[in-house]
């Protein structure tokens, strides 16, 4: 059985998570939403999406066109609540990263959330090569602003991340990290068991809460199944592959989980005799009774005897 905490927090963020997926009390303006008008809009996609309600192709307009026929949009379906979908903000990142808080920030409303992706392993644009070189990175201001943040991780570089660190090696580096030329995504990337999200939320409190889940891949494949699923997501430590064996959290015999080292941290029963029979300093001065405080000293010959001191 769970510890209480544990049962705890498990409850209470998966019904967080559930909450932003579902959009549900507004809980916030930069999270995934259903069962609204989605407005799409296109950097890196050619084709409308499936379960897209409006299109919009940015990547074959001008700024100001297709902003304009956004916000055309957004007035068009007041009424109704709505959901930005941006594919890509890599390309405004590297034009407009001045710009992009204050861009972004116009679109949003109370019932307008914006949910934006940003690809992380899309090499970015120098500091130097910006008008301002002190000026925060693009991602850095996007990360700000953001009142929840997912990033996806492989489920195969997790538990490779985890296996060396309970062997206590480096661990192990992927994509661009890992400083190979031409080597953007490392091997195991594109796993077909689904992926691990990264959450971090932010409260109108300013508490923010983070956790690792697990997202498997999604069953249903038709329109209609879409509409009635609903998400299995589960906490990455009760993911089987990832959380530690019942052998391993069994305790051993004695009831007391004892350290594995190659050193012999108990004692023998003639050790514990020896040890209790050692009289500790001053062991007589604590047994004194309530005659009050007593110091008992005795004067070594290498002590030297003041007599203005001493005496007392």
């Amino acid at each position: 059985m769970a510890p209480p905490n544990l049962q705890h927090r498990r409850t209470h963020n998966l019904l967080l998570i559930s909450k932003l997926l579902n959009q549900r009390d507004a809980a916030s303006p930069f999270t995934l939403a259903s069962n609204v008008k989605t407005i799409f809009i296109s950097f890196d996609t050619l084709r409308k999406p499936r379960a897209v309600d409006l299109f919009v192709s940015a990547w074959s307009q001008s700024l100001q066109a297709w902003q304009k026929e956004v916000m055309s949009l957004i007035k068009t379906h007041s009424s109704q609540r709505k959901l930005l979908v941006f594919d890509s903000l890599n390309s405004l990142a590297a034009t407009e990263s001045a710009n992009l808080p204050a861009l972004l920030s116009s679109f949003i409303s109370p019932t307008t959330p914006l949910l934006a992706v940003y690809h992380t392993d899309i090499p970015g644009r120098s500091p130097h090569a910006q008008s301002d070189p002190y000026a925060p990175a693009p991602l850095t201001l996007l990360k700000y602003l953001a009142t929840t943040i997912f990033t996806t991780h492989s489920l195969h570089h997790v538990l490779a991340h985890k296996a060396a660190r309970e062997r206590s090696h480096v661990e192990p580096s992927f994509g661009l990290e890992e400083g190979v030329e031409g080597v953007l995504q490392g091997l195991g990337a594109n796993g077909t068991k689904g992926v691990v999200l990264e959450m971090e939320h932010r409260r109108k409190s300013g508490r923010g809460v983070r956790e690792w889940y697990f997202l498997p891949p999604a069953s249903a494949s038709t329109p209609a199944a879409l509409g009635k699923s609903r998400e299995n997501v589960i906490l990455l430590e009760d993911h089987p592959d990832y959380r530690p064996s019942d052998a391993t959290l069994a305790e051993p015999p004695g009831g007391e989980a004892e350290a594995q080292s190659t050193f012999e941290l108990g004692l023998t029963e003639k050790q514990r005799q020896d040890r209790d029979g050692v009289v500790l300093p001053y062991f007589e001065a604590q047994r004194g009774g309530g005659e009050g405080g007593r110091i008992l000293y005795d004067m070594g010959s290498e002590d030297d005897f003041d007599e203005e001191e001493d005496e007392i």
